[in-house]
Parts: C-alpha cells; sequence; structure tokens
C-alpha cells in the first residue's frame, strides 16, 4: 500500500468516529426537542451535516485508492448512514489498515511473497 492510499484510509477512519458521535447526538437532540424546550437541533444538525460530507469524500478517496471491490465500498457507505455504523468502519479500517502493514513489512523483508 502506498503512502497515498494509506492517508485516505487514516483520513476515512479519523472522521469516521466523529460522524457516528454526531448522528448519535442529532437523534438525541431531535428527541430533546420534542419532549423539552431544549432545541439543538439546527446546531447539530450543521455539525453533523459537515462531518458527513467529509466522510462521503473521504469515503470516494479511499475507494478510489485502495481499488475496493463494490461490496467493499457500499458496505463503507451503508455504515455511514447507519447510527452507530462509524464506529464499527472505524474498527475495521483500523484492521485493514494494520494487515496492510504486516504485508508491507513482510514484502520488504522477503519473508512472504504478500
Amino acid at each position: 500500500m502506498d503512502l497515498k492510499t494509506a492517508s485516505a484510509l487514516r483520513r476515512l477512519r479519523l472522521v469516521s468516529g466523529p460522524e457516528a458521535i454526531s448522528f448519535l447526538l442529532l437523534l438525541v437532540c431531535s428527541v430533546l426537542k420534542r419532549t423539552t424546550d431544549f432545541n439543538a437541533v439546527p446546531a447539530m444538525g450543521m455539525i453533523h451535516g459537515v462531518l458527513f460530507v467529509l466522510y462521503v469524500i473521504f469515503w470516494a478517496d479511499a475507494w478510489n485508492r485502495a481499488k475496493w471491490p463494490l461490496k467493499t465500498a457500499a458496505l463503507y457507505f451503508v455504515l455511514s448512514v447507519l447510527p452507530t455504523g462509524g464506529f464499527f468502519a472505524e474498527r475495521k479500517l483500523k484492521r485493514e489498515a494494520e494487515s496492510a502493514v504486516i504485508a508491507s513489512r513482510a514484502r520488504q523483508e522477503g519473508v512472504v511473497g504478500a
């Protein structure tokens, strides 16, 4: 994996957690808006919207650079629209990056033909 691909995956991973948290907070704010006088939906909606747009941009970049099959790219996109999906995407991306680093080191050392 080259440096640009690793950077794209890292950016996607770093935005997936905050995007998931903002989605959950937006849901909480929506419930509070309907049950109390507290209305943070406009502010939280803006924050979540910005993070979601960043996620989609970083997802498209990672898909392009990592050459994911359609099934993998679709999985990461679907995870972005589920309330806790960003946490699962972050964990899966972390495992993928670690596997790539291990394979890269093995190739450099000539241990395997990975």
